[in-house]
């Protein structure tokens, strides 16, 4: 651990010690929302998803106009789509990925990494 991981650590620590010395509960997402851990990873797939399509409609320098055409849908499904909207399915995001040219295997390590990365 370097030094600067170890301060940063350390400031957060204390942080969280002074919040909770005041009275605050501190915790993530996953605790607010009594996510189960099943919830939390669908969540995070789907975003993950969300980001990737994002990343690769740039990527391939497509206006989401033209992603929404090449898909049959519309510019505001397909921001609806990049900023995770509950709305949207994973299926669609899937279809919309393929369609940009990723490969099943380029999505399945998206949906496997839960992080946003580029197909």
């Amino acid at each position: 651990m370097s030094d600067m991981t170890y301060f940063i650590d350390m400031m957060h620590s204390n942080k969280r010690k002074k919040l909770e010395k005041n009275g605050w509960k501190v915790g993530n997402a996953d605790d607010f929302l009594s996510l189960t851990p099943e919830e939390s990873a669908y969540i995070e797939m789907k975003l993950a998803l969300s980001h990737s399509l994002k990343q690769n409609r740039r990527k391939k320098d497509l206006s989401q106009v033209e992603l929404a055409k090449l898909i049959q849908s519309s510019q505001s499904r397909v921001a609806k789509m990049e900023a995770g909207d509950p709305s949207v399915s994973i299926d669609l995001l899937m279809r919309a990925l393929l369609a940009l040219g990723a490969s099943s295997e380029e999505v399945g390590k998206v949906i496997s990494s839960g992080k946003p990365q580029a197909a």
